[in-house]
Formats: C-alpha cells, sequence, structure tokens
C-alpha cells in the first residue's frame, strides 16, 4: 500500500465527519472506542488522539486517528502522529514519530509501524531503534513479537553498548533474556577486542560475548584468536575457547582442546593435547595442560610436557613430569644491560621429576634440569646421566655447555664415572672427582680426569681380541676418542697401575667402586620422549 493513502482518506473522512455529525472532543472513553479482536487477547484501547475518524470501506471497518496519538494493549503503549485501526482485520497501522513502550522495558522508535493485535506482532521501519536501558539497537526494519519478546532484523543492524558495537546483517533480540543473536558479517568493536564472526550470541547485561561459529577475534595487542566455541565475558575479562581454538601472538602459535584465560589476572590455561610453537625461538612445546602467567612472564607445563628445540639436523627432545620457564631475577644495576622485557636471553628454564632428554648424538637422564637462556648451559641434577655414542657418564651434578643450540662441553662434578660397554660384562671404566669431557658434534672427542682418577680398560690388538687389562691411577688423567670409542689414555702425575693379562682376570668382574650400567634408562628415539609407537 502506499502509505501517504492511508494519510489522505483521514483528511476525506474527516471532512465527511464535519459535515454528517457534530464534532467531538478527544480523548474519548476507553470502553467505547477499544477494540477486543478475541477472547484471548487484551484489547487495543486509545488514551488519547487529537482528532477521530470512523469509516467503513468495502466492509472493511477503520478508526483513522490524528495528532498525538497514545494507545495501549495490556503493558504494552503505542505512540504516533496519526494511525489507522482496522477492526475487521484486527490490525493497525501507524505514522510519524513512532514509539512502542513494551512493559516499561523496550523502547522502540520507528517512522511507520504496522501492528497485528492478535498476534501481538509489530513491524517497524523507518530507521528503527530499539533500547532496553542497557544498549541500543539500530536498524532498517524490525519485526518484534511481544507474546515471545523476540525482535528480528534482516537488513542489517548495529548494537551499542557502552563503547561496545556489533554489526551484523541479521539478528534476533530476545528482550526477557536480554540475549542477541547475531547472524551473517557479525563484527564487534570494543576498545580491547576486535572480532569477526558468522554467528555470535551477545548478552546486553552481562557483556558476555558466545561464540557458535568460526571467529577470529584481535585484541589491542595484535595477538588473535581463532575459535569455534565459547565465550569471552567482557565485564570480567575471562575467556573460555573449545573445539580447539588457535591462538596467534607475535611469532607464538598455540593450540589445545580447550583454551581459558582471564585479562584481569593475566593467567591463561590451556588443556587437552596442547601445542605451542614459538618460530622466533625455534621450539615447539607439547603436553597436556599449560598454565601462563602474563604478568610474571611465567609458562607452567603438566601432563607428559616435551620441549622441542628444533635445530637442522639434530633437533633436542626433552620431557619430564613439569616444564617450567619463568625470567631470570632482576641483575644488580652494575651488571645490568639494556635489553627487551622480551628478550629470551633473560629467562631460564626448569624440568621437574623423570627428566629426559633425547638428540641423535646425545642422550641424557636425571630427576631435575636447570637451563639458562643466558649462558646456555643445562645444569642436570640428582643421579644424572648423559650418553654419546656408547659412553655413559655419570656424576652428583653435570653441567653441559651448549653453543649454537649442540652440546660442546660437559663438566661432572663429584663421583665422576665414564663407563664404555665393548661386549657383554665387557666395560671400559674411567673415574675421578671431576671430570671435563669436550664433543665435536655431539661425539666425545676428548675428556680430562682430575683428582683420585681411576682408569680400567680393555687393551685390543689390531684384530680387536683383548689382549690385557690396563688398571691405574693416577692425579690426573687425559683420554682421547676416535669416532666416539676410547682410543688411549694419557697419564699426566703420581701414576700407578698394573697391566694384567686377560686370562689372570675375569672381565665379569673387573668394576671401578661405584659403577652403574643404566642403559634401560636410556631414551633410545624422539619416539620414546613423545610416547608414540614406531
Amino acid at each position: 500500500m502506499n502509505r501517504s493513502l492511508p494519510v489522505l482518506i483521514s483528511f476525506i473522512c474527516l471532512l465527511t465527519t464535519l459535515v454528517a455529525n457534530a464534532q467531538q472532543r478527544f480523548p474519548p472513553s476507553r470502553d467505547s472506542l477499544s477494540i477486543g479482536p478475541s477472547d484471548s487477547t487484551k484489547p487495543v484501547e486509545i488514551l488519547h488522539a487529537d482528532r477521530l475518524t470512523l469509516q467503513k470501506k468495502d466492509s472493511i471497518d477503520l478508526q483513522i486517528l490524528v495528532g498525538k496519538v497514545e494507545l495501549q494493549q495490556g503493558t504494552a503503549r503505542f505512540y504516533c502522529d496519526s494511525c489507522v485501526l482496522n477492526q475487521t482485520g484486527n490490525s493497525f497501522e501507524a505514522w510519524g514519530s513512532v514509539r512502542l513502550l513494551d512493559a516499561d522495558t523496550t523502547d522502540v522508535k520507528a517512522q511507520h509501524l504496522r501492528y497485528l493485535i492478535a498476534e501481538r506482532v509489530a513491524y517497524l521501519d523507518g530507521n528503527v531503534r530499539l533500547s532496553d536501558g542497557k544498549g541500543s539497537l539500530q536498524t532498517p526494519d524490525l519485526e518484534y513479537n511481544m507474546n515471545s519478546d523476540i525482535g528480528i532484523y534482516r537488513h542489517g543492524g548495529k548494537v551499542l553498548n557502552g563503547k561496545t558495537i556489533l554489526t551484523s546483517r541479521e539478528g534476533y533480540y530476545y528482550a526477557g533474556l536480554r540475549d542477541i543473536y547475531f547472524i551473517k558479517d557479525v563484527k564487534l568493536t570494543d576498545p580491547a577486542y576486535k572480532i569477526t564472526t558468522d554467528s555470535l550470541l551477545y548478552n546486553m547485561d552481562s557483556r558476555v560475548t558466545r561464540f557458535v561459529a568460526q571467529t577470529e577475534i584481535r585484541d589491542s595487542t595484535g595477538r588473535t584468536v581463532e575459535t569455534r566455541d565459547g565465550f569471552y565475558d567482557m565485564s570480567s575479562g575471562k575467556a573460555e575457547f573449545g573445539k580447539r581454538p588457535v591462538i596467534r601472538d607475535g611469532k607464538t602459535r598455540i593450540t589445545g582442546e580447550s583454551i581459558r584465560f582471564n585479562d584481569k589476572t593475566g593467567i591463561s590455561e590451556a588443556s587437552g593435547s596442547v601445542v605451542i610453537i614459538d618460530s622466533a625461538q625455534g621450539t615447539t612445546l607439547q603436553a597436556g595442560r599449560v598454565v601462563q602467567d602474563n604478568k610474571k612472564k611465567t609458562v607452567l607445563s603438566t601432563d607428559h610436557p616435551v620441549l622441542i628445540v628444533q635445530q637442522d639436523k639434530d633437533s633436542v627432545y626433552i620431557t619430564a613430569d613439569t616444564l617450567f620457564s619463568g625470567p631470570l631475577p632482576h641483575q644488580p644495576d652494575s651488571l645490568a644491560r639494556k635489553t627487551s622485557d622480551n628478550d629470551s636471553t633473560l629467562r631460564f628454564f626448569q624440568a621437574y621429576k623423570h627428566v629426559r632428554i633425547f638428540t641423535d648424538s646425545l642422550q641424557a637422564a636425571c630427576d631435575s634440569l636447570y637451563y639458562s637462556y643466558q649462558d646456555s648451559a643445562f645444569r642436570l641434577y640428582q643421579e644424572p646421566v648423559i650418553w654419546s655414542r656408547g659412553s655413559q657418564i655419570t656424576g652428583d651434578t653435570i653441567l653441559v655447555r651448549t653453543k649454537n643450540k649442540k652440546a660442546e662441553k660437559l663438566d661432572i662434578f663429584e663421583n665422576s664415572l665414564l663407563v664404555q660397554r665393548l661386549d657383554p660384562e665387557v666395560y671400559n671404566q674411567v673415574k675421578s672427582i671431576r671430570m671435563a669431557a669436550f664433543l665435536t658434534n655431539g661425539s666425545m672427542d676428548s675428556l680430562q680426569a682430575k683428582g683420585y682418577a681411576e682408569c680400567l680398560y680393555f687393551i685390543q690388538d689390531d684384530g680387536g681380541a683383548y689382549s690385557g687389562i690396563n688398571e691405574s691411577k693416577a692425579d690426573r688423567m687425559d683420554i682421547y676418542f676416535l669416532q666416539g670409542e676410547l682410543d688411549r689414555v694419557v697419564f699426566r702425575s703420581d701414576v700407578t697401575g698394573t697391566v694384567w693379562p686377560m686370562r689372570e682376570k675375569n672381565p665379569a668382574t673387573m668394576r671401578l667402586p661405584g659403577f652403574r650400567w643404566l642403559d634401560e634408562q636410556r631414551p633410545r628415539s624422539r619416539f620414546a620422549i613423545l610416547r608414540i609407537k614406531e
């Protein structure tokens, strides 16, 4: 229908009424002019109008109201400049400064309204604005069902709630719950976040956003979250994402079955097959659970965590019951240097209980481990063991110095013992208070044994047959290796010893004090660290 036609009808009917009847003053009686469409629906009452015209056209009863029109149905009130009530069709249509107040909670303004009285459904268009006291909705047209308290827009809409702006092509507003379900080309803009998705549920009271489709969240720092499930509470700063969300923070990528974080506390938690890739540092962390404190800059990993330090040919795999990383304590001003807060050299790394390390050239086991990025050194504590090809080294504490992420030197403190297995029950052995081993490409090159050094090694002829056993002591010994095998021993001072013929000794009994062969603890491959069946 042409919207100007009802206005024209109202003027024609008004002239007819002036000629045929005496002019009346309004507001009229509510009882005389109320419309009761059915027993199950409350009537629409005319509370006020400057002028009223009654007309019957083609068996349709019309009431035409002009000037400051005010209607009521139950708890809902309607305001407009002009209105035509259709008694026969059980509806009315309103124009100009239209306003709908539903139970004093929902306030809708528009330029035009078509209302189905029995169904209590309003169709509004022309710069529609809906407000519920918490925020406002702007849209070209809106369908609002007052029985279900649901408003629907299908041609684009914008919601303003404080500093938060949400837009979408379609939306469903649930007035009773204060929820809005946004559909198609959804965008949320907030001072702290920007969200892009295809479907999103937002509550005007709690400011909780729920994600039900593929969603990208970008915060003010540039961090992004990709998720298909979860929620974000803008008031408390708490969020939870499910269905393997992905977080990208600079060069770091985090994923897991679920991720939770709290902006106010700075604590985030990822659980379920967590994978954290730091391409800047060349590391990958896998774990069942990872807790990160952004304020303290700490990371705690549990449930079979594995740290992988990527290298060209020989990546390092580290596992333990617990892995922990944090910033180094502040140094005195005299030693301080200007560095970025994100400088990785100012961090440390710790591993607790059942520590295992694997590279193709070097393996290790201990109870606890400490690594400082500042000096690039691993410190192995409580019964540490290191294997390098056919050699096993033990001591009270072992310091592994690295260069370019590769082991370059081993310092073994107290009860140092080198064991090299030649055959079943046949072992070369070196024992001392302290040892220093030097490696090339992960393979033992030489070793210095200092302090009450003892040596027991089997002499072989050119054919590899055992010809004798050298059992010696010295204050210091230098041991040299060839292709990872013991090649020769040089005694430096206070040397005593004996060379035994093979027939006089049983190789199975030739053991230095503290001898242990711990080959069963040795990680054989990266699959053993990752607990993957080969």
